[in-house]
């Protein structure tokens, strides 16, 4: 049974995952890490799925890893506390591997580790009095969970220096013009903004929707010849599937488009 975690399906191929510790701001226990890593197994061999929405209980989205994880790993050896970190980081981050595009509603406080959560999202909104911040070198640490890959793909390299280096903490209206964020509302309003884009993009083609979203991992193709020829390969692919046909058939009757992934 999962521990600290709640797996909702929704109508239509929508899940929404929340980190479910309210009373210690969702912060990353060992047992929601266990529970997260099989909800993704869970969710990645689900055909079903079509948008995954990540959120936290209660006033905060993720407090980052649970302190006392970081105090009673100082008694460990070097391999050992590498090897449960990799563990650690990898577990949260196969949010990245699902096929399906996956969105951070960001309730409350998205701290280090949660952040780096948030960040591995391919679509993030935020309430606006959301705080981000990465204090890892504030608390005596290299940043972990890809933070120094992350903050640079998903904002800039000079957001990144800023948050690490200097520890600036930013809101979650600000995190809009910093691209952290692509859109903040207010605090009530998240969740449901969230859940609005999550089911425009289940309504669209599944097929379609999967291979764009490969097209752009990973900030995208090295080049436009790269991109030219994956597209010369994908586009096709799309074409010579059923959805194609009911995407034409629903745009010349002036209907939505009911797409069944095949």
């Amino acid at each position: 049974m999962a521990r600290d975690l709640l797996v909702e399906h929704r109508e239509a191929g929508v899940v929404v995952v929340t980190l479910d510790r309210p009373d210690r701001r969702n912060a990353m226990t060992t047992e929601m890490t266990a529970s997260f890593g099989q909800a993704m197994d869970e969710l990645r061999s689900d055909p079903s799925v079509r948008c995954v929405v990540i959120t936290g209980a209660g006033g905060a989205f993720c407090s980052g890893g649970e302190v006392s994880f970081l105090e009673n790993g100082r008694g460990a050896g070097f391999p050992e506390l590498r090897y449960r970190m990799v563990s650690f980081y990898r577990t949260w981050l196969q949010v990245r591997d699902l096929e399906v595009p996956t969105i951070a509603a960001i309730n409350g406080q998205a701290i280090g580790a949660g952040l780096c959560l948030a960040l591995a999202c391919d679509l993030r909104y935020a309430a606006e009095d959301a705080t981000l911040a990465a204090p890892f070198t504030s608390l005596g640490l290299h940043p972990g969970m890809a933070a120094t890959w992350l903050l640079p793909e998903v904002a800039s390299l000079a957001v990144a220096r800023e948050m690490l280096l200097a520890g600036r903490t930013v809101k979650g209206s600000g995190a809009v013009q910093l691209g952290i964020v692509n859109r903040a509302f207010r605090r009530e309003e998240v969740l449901a903004e969230a859940l609005r884009v999550a089911s425009g993009i289940a309504a669209k083609a599944p097929v379609a929707t999967r291979l764009t979203k490969v097209a752009l991992a990973g900030g995208g193709h090295a080049s436009m010849e790269a991109a030219l020829l994956w597209e010369s390969a994908a586009q096709p692919a799309t074409m010579t599937i059923e959805d194609l046909l009911e995407g034409l058939a629903a745009e010349r009757e002036r209907r939505s488009p009911r797409f069944r992934g095949r």
